[in-house]
């Protein structure tokens, strides 16, 4: 099932190969053949579907990465590794990784919240920087949920001074 979102810390044969990968197929034989096939759950971190809510309440309510906040780097922001429409691999260096840990970690639930209940719902399927989920309550805890498990991520990995991509599979 596609969209759903993870976050791995990489080590440094990983990092490496990922910066020297010249095409899409060798920056997923990379992910795919090694990163998730060794699914290491003590550097991972999964978001499912609630990444898309995550970096909409981190930025300006859209997909759309400008460049102007360390926020945007959390989920999509980083350097783009894959060209392709079909993934989305987002590459942080360490000392990004510690940029983003510092600045999520003061964001308060209640802060969060007037983001993630401020989200322009699509309407009639025409604009795509709405956001698509259904807006509520439970919806939001949800995303609250995975935002406060992968900042628990990014301190630990900010510690370890480790790079991280984050993933989907559209």
């Amino acid at each position: 099932m596609g969209c759903r979102g993870v976050y791995f810390a990489l080590n440094e044969d990983d990092e490496r190969k990922l910066s020297e990968a010249t095409n899409d197929e060798e920056v997923l034989n990379t992910i795919q053949e090694e990163i998730e096939e060794r699914w290491d759950q003590e550097w991972l971190q999964e978001t499912d579907k609630a990444w898309d809510a995550m970096h909409r309440c981190l930025t300006d309510g859209t997909l759309v990465c400008k460049g102007k906040t360390v926020l945007e780097k959390c989920v999509l922001g980083g350097k783009q590794l894959y060209n392709g429409r079909d993934y989305i691999v987002s590459f942080l260096k360490p000392k990004e990784v510690c940029e983003v840990a510092e600045s999520i970690g003061t964001i308060q639930k209640d802060t969060f919240q007037k983001k993630y209940f401020g989200l322009k719902k699509k309407f009639l399927f025409i604009d795509r920087t709405e956001y698509e989920g259904l807006i509520g309550e439970e919806d939001f805890e949800y995303t609250w949920f995975y935002f406060e498990k992968t900042r628990e991520f990014f301190f630990k990995v900010a510690e370890a001074k480790k790079a991280v991509i984050f993933t989907v599979e559209q």
